[in-house]
């Protein structure tokens, strides 16, 4: 029976004119019959730390009062092998050259997240995509990355890449954790520092991933691949 695995997607200033200069795209994955478990896992740690079970894992509640959990769930991603991450950073969109290579920001925007998705997927075996509904271009955006994706693995039944579907990340465990680790990438590269409970966070994910954060993981790397996007001279 061919596996299939759930990729769950999120990005952080990812807008052309947003006044942010870092845009981080991020995807975890995991087996689908294991979702369900790895969820209850999540849940479980809201209920040992106090919080309440709709609580909404997210970087922007990084507290010191919640470090703690916030601590013991990155230990449960980096402790867990059936969850990966793979984050794609753009360092500075003030940087970007649009016009030189006849696109649009748009245009730049789904090579990314191809650059960052299509690492992952193997002909072998089936995905299903969830992306954080984050703006009302939603759905003409859900369309245009299957359609590219699929085009690329030359996947025209849709048979590998069976489905990216728009999800409210508030009923998702896994969809917040993927925030989680978004948003600590996008703290450094956005080179803030005005929360020591997030500067925290940032130096537990350096220790257990043995990475800066600020440059490439190897290319190789399974459990926390990164790549950190630099313009072509």
């Amino acid at each position: 029976m061919t596996e299939t695995i759930h990729i769950y997607c999120d990005e952080s200033c990812h807008l052309e004119n947003d006044g942010m200069n870092a845009m981080v795209l991020g995807a975890l994955w995991c087996p689908a019959e294991r979702q369900k478990s790895l969820s209850r896992k999540v849940k479980a740690l809201k209920a040992q730390y106090g919080l309440p079970p709709g609580f909404e894992i997210k970087w922007v509640k990084v507290s010191p009062g919640k470090l703690p959990f916030y601590q013991a769930l990155l230990d449960l991603f980096f402790d867990e092998p059936l969850l990966r991450f793979r984050g794609l950073v753009v360092p500075d969109k003030q940087l970007l050259d649009h016009g030189r290579f006849a696109q649009s920001h748009n245009d730049f925007y789904y090579k990314q997240w191809y650059t960052l998705l299509n690492r992952l997927i193997d002909p072998e075996k089936h995905y299903r995509i969830f992306l954080d509904i984050k703006d009302t271009r939603g759905r003409r955006k859900v369309e245009k990355l299957h359609e590219v994706l699929c085009n690329a693995n030359y996947d025209f039944d849709r048979s590998i890449i069976e489905s990216i579907e728009q999800v409210q990340s508030h009923d998702v465990p896994l969809l917040q954790l993927a925030d989680l680790l978004i948003g600590a990438l996008s703290y450094v590269h956005r080179g803030l520092h005005g929360s020591p409970a997030k500067q925290a966070l940032v130096a537990h994910i350096r220790h257990r991933s043995g990475l800066s954060l600020e440059q490439n993981s190897l290319w190789r790397a399974e459990k926390f691949n990164l790549l950190v996007w630099r313009a072509q001279s």
